[in-house]
């Protein structure tokens, strides 16, 4: 996609006015963001239920379903991926309405890039501290202690690094659910683009850990890979 940095969160635009599309998307990607865009309502609902997405910029005022009716049909369906609201309406019953319905946060149009972006990152770092915080963990005869970052095995010591300590713990924190590499990289990496790694960085990552963790590295039994997803963690 032009202008892609590093691959972080997919974003969803959701609104019916090219010019505004088009610069939000340009916008998004310069941050590093994989961006999917949808013109009308309907067509935005339907992309929102069926993809992976991270984040929707929701514009309020559509054709064939407006935003509030988006909004409420989307969490319906027990759908929680967050919602930025965009729109020109400065009443607040309307930001009322939309906070009701389930919307995180609202842009009031026009806004710069870097208000828009800055909200952008605040939502999804939010979004990323649900999971209760893991202190220790078992896993195949090994004790993790994640505040004084040490592992034991009887006794004896595995070494891991801060940075494999983290991602771990993010895993165990999400057990059962699958976590993108996206997701992986806003929650371990969290925005520092200078330092951000590939997706590469972090498959490699995963490799260590299972040769630390697993009794059989190459047929890994808790930190799973999904095939075009990302990863899951099971006991």
């Amino acid at each position: 996609m032009k202008g892609k940095v590093q691959r972080m969160a997919t974003i969803l635009i959701i609104e019916d006015e090219a010019p505004i599309l088009t610069g939000l998307e340009d916008a998004l990607l310069a941050e590093g963001y994989e961006v999917m865009t949808a013109s009308n309502g309907e067509l935005g609902l339907k992309t929102a239920l069926q993809e992976k997405t991270e984040l929707i910029l929701l514009d309020i005022m559509l054709p064939k379903l407006n935003g509030f009716d988006l909004i409420s049909q989307f969490r319906q369906k027990n759908k929680t991926t967050p919602i930025i609201m965009l729109t020109a309406k400065g009443q607040e019953r309307d930001k009322i309405k939309g906070f009701a319905l389930g919307a995180d946060d609202y842009v009031t149009k026009p806004f710069s890039v870097k208000e828009l972006t800055a909200r952008v990152k605040a939502v999804l770092k939010r979004s990323l501290q649900t999971a209760p915080a893991v202190a220790e963990y078992v896993l195949e005869g090994i004790h993790f202690d994640f505040k004084a970052l040490k592992a034991r095995k009887a006794q004896q010591e595995i070494a891991l690094s801060p940075r494999e300590y983290d991602l771990l713990r993010y895993l165990i924190e999400h057990k059962g659910e699958v976590i993108s590499r996206a997701q992986i990289l806003q929650a371990i990496w969290q925005y520092d683009l200078e330092n951000t790694p590939t997706t590469r960085t972090i498959d490699n990552y995963i490799v260590k850990l299972r040769q630390k963790v697993e009794k059989k590295p190459d047929q890994p039994r808790h930190i799973l890979t999904v095939h075009g997803k990302g990863y899951r963690f099971e006991e």
